[in-house]
């Protein structure tokens, strides 16, 4: 009997149903947190100190992630990040202190690393190879719808109910991340199998040896993508004050540029899959390095918007461009250790990108600042033309 063709359908409500709430949750308490920080008595510098626990959180648990998606399935791993999450904003909520809500922000952090490794995970498995790229970037760009349409769901009840409305709608979403996941089939494998495939198969350490080139080359181009990404987080809002907008206007151009990178997702996986992920990678941080350049030309608001769409289009030209490298490199005995090592490459990235920003400012001006990071977007483009398909090639040749 002939195998039945793939069906994104089949398995539309498994891979990016919970990705969509998750992301919801997430984008819903991340404007809250320096306000409740504040409420809690907390200083400015300490607001900003725990938004990046966020990403700390993320950061140490990608390992111990892999080894939790590892040993208990991709279906398991993201019903228990769910609700470890739910806890954590349940923390914040009910928090007496900055202590218990800085502890319930890290509860945060360390369920999207397990969240995000497993499902990734799920996909590497359940899709074709010749596919792989547009589930990728379908599943980054579920992601950011949730993450946009989140504050806005957070916005309505906070109107109603205050600031408890943010942590209520994280609460919520991610409940029913875990209950849609919950529900459904077992992904790839199931608990017994992922068990003994756990403990008969190498291990962090040999799987860390056995690719240490594709981590030290490929890895360090994924890397770059992360530092420009999450310092395009900070840069348009900074710059725009520095032009003289005011806040709404920043957070209208803010919305305007993720708009524009919302709405390309599926396109980039589409020229992924066809044309191959140099054809993304490399225009995607050449075009976000061009657009870095302008932006300290710019003095007024037309020019800033432009500049700030291009940079919105660059990145969405690499939607879902690290999950898809990551998933070609993979080997399938090992998997889940090889994405945890790898979403800790993207983290390292996302934790220098700010740092580098806010080093080179503090030094020079904002303009050097958002200079060096066109820079970075250039040297990644260089690194990855270069590596991807000569780590593509090896990675082929191996299978």
């Amino acid at each position: 009997m002939a195998a039945q063709p793939f069906s994104f359908r089949k398995i539309a409500v498994a891979a990016f149903g919970p990705s969509l709430l998750f992301g919801l949750g997430e984008g819903a308490i991340l404007p809250a947190v320096p306000l409740a920080v504040r409420d809690l008595g907390g200083s400015v510098p300490m607001a900003a100190f725990v938004v990046t626990l966020l990403g700390i959180g993320s950061l140490a648990s990608n390992l111990p992630a892999s080894l939790i998606t590892a040993r208990h399935g991709e279906r398991r791993a993201i019903v228990g990040a769910s609700v470890w999450g739910a806890l954590g904003m349940l923390l914040c909520l009910v928090a007496p202190g900055i202590t218990s809500f800085a502890a319930g922000i890290v509860m945060v952090g360390m369920a999207a690393a397990v969240f995000g490794l497993a499902r990734m995970s799920y996909l590497t498995e359940a899709v074709p190879a010749h596919l792989r790229a547009r589930a990728m970037s379908t599943l980054g760009g579920v992601l950011r719808i949730g993450m946009f349409v989140g504050p806005f769901a957070a916005a309505a009840l906070m109107h109603f109910v205050g600031l408890a409305g943010a942590w209520w709608v994280g609460i919520v979403a991610l409940l029913a991340a875990a209950l849609l996941a919950a529900g459904l089939a077992d992904l790839p494998g199931d608990a017994a199998a992922n068990a003994a495939a756990a403990d008969a198969g190498p291990t962090l350490r040999q799987v860390v040896a056995g690719h240490r080139t594709v981590f030290v080359t490929l890895g360090l181009g994924v890397v770059t993508i992360s530092a420009v990404r999450a310092a395009r987080q900070a840069i348009i809002p900074l710059w725009a004050v520095h032009i003289g907008l005011d806040a709404a206007g920043a957070a209208l151009v803010y919305g305007l540029s993720n708009a524009v990178d919302m709405l390309i997702f599926y396109p980039a996986g589409q020229l992924m899959d066809l044309k191959g992920r140099r054809w993304a990678a490399v225009p995607c941080m050449l075009v976000m390095g061009l657009a870095l350049f302008a932006m300290p030309l710019t003095a007024s608001a037309t020019p800033f918007l432009l500049a700030a769409l291009l940079l919105g289009f660059g990145n969405g030209l690499g939607s879902g461009i690290v999950m898809t490298l990551g998933a070609d490199h993979s080997p399938a005995r090992g998997r889940a250790h090889f994405l945890g090592v790898w979403r800790l490459l993207s983290d390292v990235g996302g934790t220098a990108g700010p740092a580098l920003l806010s080093a080179v400012t503090a030094a020079a001006t904002l303009a050097a600042g958002i200079a060096a990071t066109g820079g970075v977007a250039l040297l990644g483009a260089a690194l990855l033309g270069y590596w991807i398909p000569r780590a593509g090639a090896r990675a082929a040749a191996a299978r």
